[in-house]
C-alpha cells in the first residue's frame, strides 16, 4: 500500500487530501473508496481495506477527509453547518476523484457511519457515476441516542485521554474532533433529515448495522431499504457501532459476496 496525497481546492483555500492506495496494478478490477466515520481516518481504518480488497480482488482507495487524519486540518474559524455531509457528497468527493483522474469509472463506495450517510448521497446526486453502496451503520435522520452519545464523548474528550489517543490518527486532534462534534450537537441539526433523498439512489446498496449500535437504531437501516429499491440488509448480532472492527470477518464476506455478485454492473 502506498500514501500520497491529492490537492483540491475547497472552501476558498487549496486542502491537501491523504490517500491510500491498494493493489493499485489492478487495474482492470473494481475500484472500492472507502469513506470513514465521524473521527476515522486512513489510518483508523487500520487493515480491514486491504483485507476487504483481497477478499474482493478489488483495488482501493482509502482517503482522510478535509480535517482528518494527515489532510489539512480545519481552520481555526471553520465551523461547519448542517449541510456539512451534503457537502463532502457534492462537493469534496468529485473534486478528489477529478484530482485523482477517476474518469468515468464509476468506483463501489464503501463507507461507515458519517461516510456511509456521504456515500449515500453521493450516489443520489450522482447516480450514474457509482457502481454500488456498502454502508456500515449509516445515519439518515437524528436519533436521541445518537445526540447522547456524542455528548457523552464531548464530556470525555475534555475529561479523559481522548485527544492523545485520537492524535496516534490525526495532525490535529482538535480538528477531527470538535468538527465533528460541535455541529451534531448543533440543535438545528436535530432536524437532518435525508430520507427523501434516497429516492434517487438506482445501484445496488448492502447496508449494515450492528444490532448493538450506541450510535443508532435498525431504523436506520430498515429506512434506506422502504426508500431504495432491492436494498439488501445485514443486521449483526453482538456488534455495535462498528461492523468492520466488531465482526470484521462476517462483513467482509458479506460485501465481498453482494460486490462479486454486482460485479457486471461495475465497467
Amino acid at each position: 500500500m502506498s500514501t500520497d496525497f491529492a490537492t483540491i481546492d475547497w472552501r476558498s483555500r487549496e486542502i491537501r487530501i491523504e490517500c491510500q492506495w491498494i493493489a493499485p496494478e489492478r487495474t482492470d478490477a473494481p475500484l472500492v473508496v472507502f469513506l470513514h466515520e465521524g473521527l476515522g481516518s486512513v489510518a483508523m481504518w487500520k487493515d480491514f481495506p486491504a483485507r476487504l480488497c483481497e477478499a474482493a480482488g478489488v483495488r482501493g482507495l482509502v482517503f482522510s477527509r478535509p480535517g482528518y487524519g494527515r489532510s489539512t486540518p480545519r481552520a481555526d474559524d471553520e465551523i461547519w453547518d448542517v449541510d456539512f455531509m451534503h457537502r463532502q457528497a457534492h462537493e469534496v468527493l468529485p473534486a478528489l476523484f477529478a484530482a485523482l483522474d477517476l474518469g468515468d469509472k464509476k468506483p463501489w463506495l464503501f463507507g461507515h457511519s458519517d461516510g456511509g450517510s456521504i456515500s449515500l448521497l453521493y450516489a443520489s446526486r450522482f447516480p450514474d457515476k457509482v457502481a454500488g453502496l456498502v454502508v456500515l451503520a449509516p445515519h439518515i435522520f437524528v436519533e436521541d441516542m445518537t445526540v447522547a452519545n456524542i455528548e457523552n464523548a464531548r464530556t470525555a474528550y475534555l475529561d479523559t485521554d481522548l485527544p492523545q489517543k485520537l492524535g496516534r490518527y490525526h495532525d490535529s486532534a482538535d480538528s477531527a474532533f470538535w468538527g465533528w462534534n460541535r455541529i451534531w450537537l448543533h440543535p438545528p441539526f436535530r432536524d437532518w433529515n435525508i430520507e427523501s433523498e434516497l429516492d434517487g439512489i438506482r445501484c445496488p446498496v448492502l447496508a449494515v448495522q450492528g444490532i448493538d449500535d450506541e450510535y443508532g437504531t435498525l431504523a436506520q437501516i430498515r429506512g434506506i431499504a422502504a426508500r431504495v429499491g432491492g436494498c439488501e440488509l445485514l443486521e449483526i448480532p453482538e456488534c455495535g457501532h462498528s461492523p468492520h472492527r466488531d465482526q470484521p470477518d462476517r462483513v467482509i464476506v458479506a460485501a465481498t459476496s453482494f460486490i462479486t455478485k454486482n460485479r457486471r454492473q461495475t465497467p
